[in-house]
Order: structure tokens, then sequence, then C-alpha cells
């Protein structure tokens, strides 16, 4: 028996190259949502502006600090275990709808402090949120701020109230509170409860029986079917670096976490707070020989033995714990060298990577200096496998950016679960979507609004910018404003500094200023 030739579309190579084909073309983003949406003019208070924001590894739950200290958490409401079998056997077609979040509760992780030893002001801000691994229908988290680490839990309870009162409370009103009589009471009281005159209190509307209570019985406590979300901090991380924390990460081993400030990494176990390790030291003997600072520092997403931090010299190193305690020794260097003659006074500064992230098949890293985004390999230390430029426009007014400070800014990047597109901020609350699959020209260019393809932009007040003792500059005048390459405008004060993408579909949430929006494709 002849079988028959295999046509054009059962070829398995034609179908590799058409899925091929759909990966590199361009996605069309849309709006989804936006919480804290300010109106026009409205002024932003420092304390709003959104500092953080991290998904969970399962994409269902997403957090955001901010400048205040607080930690808001949003849950996603559209998964299948909402929807009903019998929806979703009469569906001809996947669902595609987008993820919807909804607020779920939100609490102070940290309060302004002041050391007296040092004279320094802490600020509240939160620097980094990382999810860390569910247990018993709870979630948890650790959050920074420049000197402290906290371990929260939240988890949701059952609201329980008191019942079964001796006193009447029907002609009370739902938020007045019952205060017991005190042993040194001025009225007189009479057996079974009874009581000559009312108790004294301004607000008392309780009434006894006639005669007094037939007997007296105990307050029974009923758990209710309403729910709160209620956050506990069941670890504080303190009193373990000199400078400013910029990044924290977690271990795939779930068990411990490193810290990273200018010059030291530290080593934690969750269940330990009262000692960590030191295991990264940059420190010179003499600070005037100080050439470089740490910026970033991120675990493999599957190596429990292997980090990576970034530099403000542009380099990544990759260390392996393995190979000792104190890792002064790295195992890989990445680093792009310049070209000779190329050199310039800004050259070191544009170079400083502000963050660095891995795929999530532990295969690459992104990393997002002030001009591009570049991809690396962590088999070829050559050199980065792609560059993006990302305000490339903004390489001629150097002199003016350094002037207002803005050369200072610090973009994070985040990569596509499936790690065929990049991600970054811009300026005028714009975004940038590169996609890095081989052959691929996707870049787009996506505003922080309801209409993401549009290029207005707004002026809203500019949030302020902390930088490091290490890394400060005199703030001098300068214009926040400007034309680019295509004859659009952009506002240097308004920025788009922080956005992450869902681990396994394509979206985006990015804060502008004090809101969070969010796009899919």
């Amino acid at each position: 028996m002849e079988r028959e030739p295999m046509s054009s579309d059962d070829r398995p190579e034609a179908a590799a190259a058409e899925s091929a084909q759909q990966q590199q073309q361009p996605l069309e983003w849309r709006f989804a949502q936006v919480f804290g949406e300010r109106a026009a003019g409205e002024d932003v208070q420092e304390v709003d502006i959104i500092s953080a924001i991290e998904f969970d590894k399962s994409g269902d739950h997403l957090a955001t600090g901010d400048r205040g200290g607080r930690v808001v958490l949003f849950e996603r409401t559209d998964t299948v275990d909402s929807a009903s079998r019998r929806e979703l056997e009469r569906q001809e077609y996947p669902n595609a709808r987008h993820p919807e979040f909804r607020y779920r509760t939100e609490f102070q992780s940290h309060e302004p402090e002041f050391d007296y030893l040092k004279s320094l002001e802490i600020e509240e801000k939160i620097n980094k949120i990382k999810w860390c691994q569910t247990a018993n229908n709870s979630v948890f988290l650790l959050s920074t701020n420049d000197k402290t680490i906290k371990y929260w839990k939240v988890q949701e309870k059952k609201v329980k109230r008191v019942s079964v009162m001796n006193l009447d409370t029907s002609r009370s009103s739902e938020n007045s509170s019952t205060s017991s009589p005190s042993a040194n009471s001025r009225k007189a009281l009479l057996p079974n409860g009874g009581c000559s005159e009312k108790l004294y209190s301004p607000n008392n509307n309780m009434s006894f029986p006639p005669g007094g209570c037939a007997s007296l019985r105990l307050p029974v406590v009923v758990t209710g079917q309403d729910s709160n979300h209620v956050a506990r901090c069941r670890r504080v991380y303190a009193h373990a670096h000199d400078y400013h924390i910029n990044s924290i990460s977690n271990n795939s081993d779930g068990e411990t976490f490193i810290s990273a400030d200018d010059l030291r990494i530290n080593l934690w176990n969750l269940e330990i707070n009262s000692q960590s390790f030191n295991i990264v030291d940059v420190k010179p003997a003499n600070m005037e020989d100080l050439t470089e600072v740490i910026t970033c520092a991120e675990f493999h997403p599957t190596h429990c033995n292997t980090l990576a931090y970034s530099s403000s010299k542009g380099t990544i190193r990759l260390i392996d714990l393995r190979q000792s305690a104190l890792c002064d020794n790295h195992a890989k260097l990445f680093e792009e060298h310049d070209a000779p003659g190329s050199r310039s006074f800004f050259t070191e500064i544009i170079a400083s990577v502000s963050d660095i992230k891995f795929a999530r098949d532990g295969r690459h890293i992104l990393s997002r200096d002030y001009m591009t985004l570049k991809l690396w390999d962590l088999n070829m230390d050559s050199g980065p496998v792609a560059t993006f430029q990302v305000h490339e426009y903004l390489r001629p007014k150097l002199c003016d950016l350094y002037e207002n400070d803005s050369i200072f800014d610090k973009f994070e990047c985040c990569l596509s679960g499936d790690g065929l597109r990049v991600a970054t901020g811009s300026y005028s609350n714009l975004f940038r979507v590169f996609g890095c699959a081989p052959g691929s020209t996707e870049a787009s260019t996506l505003e922080a609004s309801r209409n993401p393809m549009r290029r207005q932009v707004s002026n809203p007040a500019r949030p302020g910018r902390t930088l490091t003792s290490l890394t400060r500059a005199v703030r001098r005048g300068g214009e926040n404003t400007g034309v680019d390459a295509n004859g659009n405008s952009y506002d240097l004060s308004t920025k788009l500094l922080h956005l992450a993408w869902h681990p396994t579909e394509n979206s985006i949430a990015c804060a502008a200023a004090n809101s969070l929006y969010m796009y899919y494709a």
C-alpha cells in the first residue's frame, strides 16, 4: 500500500516555518485596565508614585510598591477556575480574553526612619518586591526600602463577631461599641444583671429586660461568611547594609535570597533574620580607589548556585557559589568593548546597567543601560547577541540630560515568558517592545494611557528621584522638553521606569506616576 505524499501543510518543516512566521509578526497591543487613573490637571502626591511592580510566578497575583511605603496586591479574576465547564465546552475557540485583575488588599510595609548614629533619614519608599512560594492559601513576599527587608504573609481570614449577648442590642447602631461596667461604677447593680439606672455612658442606648436577666450567658464568637485579607510581617532583615539596597532576588531553592547594595551582596536564609553571609564585596581598602559599584543582582531561575550582578561600568558578572564562600572571582564576565576613539565624558555614565533580568529558560540575560537594551547569551561572553536602541534621539542631548540629572534615571526591563520579546520604559510615559527572535524586526512604541498608540503627552508633576551617595550628581537647570527624531515631542519629567511582563501571557503592567496601566496582545 502506497502512502500518499505529504502536502505542504502536513510537513513538520512547513508547520515550524509558519509558526516562526507568526511569532515574528508584531503584536497588536490593546488597553486592558488602569488602577489609580488621575484626572486631567490632578496633582500627583509624591507618596503615591509607584516605585516597584512584580508578578508572581503563576501570574495570578500582582504587587506594586510606592514611595509612601505601601504595598498593594491585585489578584486575577478571569482564571479558568472561575468559569464553569459547560461554558468552556460551548466555546469553539480558545478564550481570547485578556487577563483581568482586581484590587485585593494593601498594607503599610515600611515607615520613615532616622538613623541617629549616622544622622541619616531612611525613606519609606519601596525599592523592590519579590514573591515567595505560596503555602496554605497564603501568599508570601519580600519588600525592601533602602535599609530594611521585610518578609510578609498575606492570608484571607473569616471575620469573627461576638453574638449571644446579654444586652438588648436591637436599638444600638451598627457602629456603636458596648463597654462593660467597671468595678468602680457609681451605679447600684441588682441581682441577675439588673441595674437601678442606665449605665453611665454618653452614647449608651442598651437596655436590660425588666427585672434583670434571668440568667447570664457567655458571649459566643461566631465566624461569618465575610472575609478580610490580613498582612502580617513574619521577619525583618535589618542592619546588614551600609549603603542603599538596590535589589533583592529569591533563590530557586525556596529557602534563601540575596540583597545587594552599592558595594556588597548578602545571602540570607528566609527563616533566619539574625545573620547573613557576605558573598560579594567590591569595597576597596581605600575608597578613593573605587571605580565601579554594584547596580543590580539576580539569582538564576533554576540553578540555585548561580547568580549574576551588574555594575556601573556596564559589565555583568556571573558567579558560582560553589567556588568559594566569598565570590571575589567571577565565573564569566559579559561586557561590550567600545570602539577606539569613541569614548567621551558620558560614555561610562550611559554604560551603567540599571537593571538585569534572566530569561525564564535561564539561557539569556537582558540588561538595560541608559540608551539601550542588550540581550546576552550565557554561552557567549564575547558580546551581546542583540542590542536594541531605546531612545537614540537623545544621544546628541547628553549634555542637557546631564545638567538636568535625567542621565541618571534608572529604567527597568522585562522579558516575555516565551523569551521572544523584551520591553523597557522611556520618557513621555512611553515604553518600547522589541522582538528578539531570529529575523524579527518588531519594534513598537506605546504610551501608558487608555490609547497606547496615541503619542499625545500630558505634563504631570515630575516625581522626585533618589540617588545613592556613590552616584550622586549636583542638580542644575535644564530643559525637560524637546522633539525626537520623528518630530514627536518628548517630556523628560514624565518617565516610565517600572514595568513587568506576565510570566505566561503577552500582558504588560507598567507604572506612570501613581497610575498602574495594563495592556495585552
